[in-house]
């Protein structure tokens, strides 16, 4: 799968991360409830060293709330960080991010007379909302589409509370497909950046599995689709998504589909679970165990050629 989403400003902007953390006294990172695994970034475990960290888990109401409750105990326990699950709807809860992170910060070594944070999260977490909730007036600019704060700001929350808001950003690479399918289908990237009916298939697909009672009410299906694409095209039936001589229109109904999901129309589904995660990671880990042993083996090849070739 081809996604292109690495324009330059995430480039500076995790430039300008790395240069700011020797500032920072505590990281809070902005995570999609609906894909906390796939929405964190890998570089950022690397970057923070040892500094506390807060996984926030926004649009926890998109999400299934027996699962957000699964991948807070995971975090927790495997990556030994705090976590709290917020929706703009508690906006009272949310403030309550401030009194934690004081609370953290001041079992820290020395004397802070300011309290340094930074905020970080993919495009379209919902930071930007956050941030406005925060300070009580909009200061980050929100919008429905990914990477709309594109500079990092210094915003004081009152009381030597300063909070460094970085552009929501991505990574070059993500070694895990999946990982890639639900960044897409929860529209972290924008829709430019691949072929609908590609995302939609990979979607529902996993619905198909996870959530078919969910499929069923919301297109009002009278049985259950067999594969992927009969789901594409029961939604096309449904929506009248019809071309000439009664054929689907896929890239329309993959749309709705796409559509219907971000907003939460279908319900509260999450696109991940931490034992799925689990699997893909040992998956991963022997693919990229056999890659470096194919590089390997090439390298001692081409070195062989070499030593061999000799005028």
């Amino acid at each position: 799968m081809a996604i292109h989403w690495y324009p330059g400003h995430m480039h500076k902007a995790n430039k300008e991360i790395k240069e700011a953390l020797s500032r920072i006294d505590l990281i809070i990172e902005v995570l999609d409830a609906r894909i906390p695994f796939s929405s964190q970034n890998p570089l950022l475990s690397s970057l923070r060293g040892d500094k506390p960290c807060i996984k926030v888990l926004t649009k926890s109401d998109l999400a299934d709330p027996d699962l957000t409750r699964q991948w807070q105990a995971w975090l927790e326990q495997e990556q030994g960080v705090k976590t709290i699950a917020l929706t703009t709807e508690q906006p009272d809860k949310m403030r309550q991010l401030i009194e934690l992170s004081r609370k953290i910060i001041k079992t820290l070594p020395g004397q802070r007379q300011v309290f340094n944070t930074m905020i970080m999260g993919i495009p379209n977490v919902g930071k930007s909302s956050l941030i406005n909730i925060l300070a009580g007036k909009s200061i980050a600019k929100t919008g429905n589409e990914p990477a709309v704060t594109k500079s990092q700001q210094r915003i004081n929350l009152g009381n030597d509370f300063v909070l460094f808001d970085t552009p929501g950003v991505l990574w070059p690479k993500v070694e895990n497909e999946p990982s890639m399918y639900r960044l897409a289908v929860s529209g972290a990237v924008k829709d430019t950046a691949f072929e609908y009916e590609d995302i939609a298939f990979f979607a529902a697909d996993y619905l198909l599995k996870a959530y078919p009672e969910i499929l069923l009410e919301r297109f009002k299906l009278e049985e259950l689709p067999q594969n992927e694409l009969q789901v594409i095209e029961a939604v096309g039936r449904k929506r009248g998504c019809l071309r000439a001589g009664g054929r689907i229109d896929l890239n329309k109904a993959s749309k709705i589909l796409l559509t219907e999901l971000r907003a939460g129309k279908l319900g509260r589904i999450s696109l991940e679970t931490p034992k799925i995660i689990d699997q893909e990671l040992i998956e991963l880990a022997k693919q990229l165990q056999l890659k470096a042993e194919a590089d390997a083996l090439s390298g001692k090849k081409r070195k062989k050629k070499k030593r061999a070739y000799r005028p």
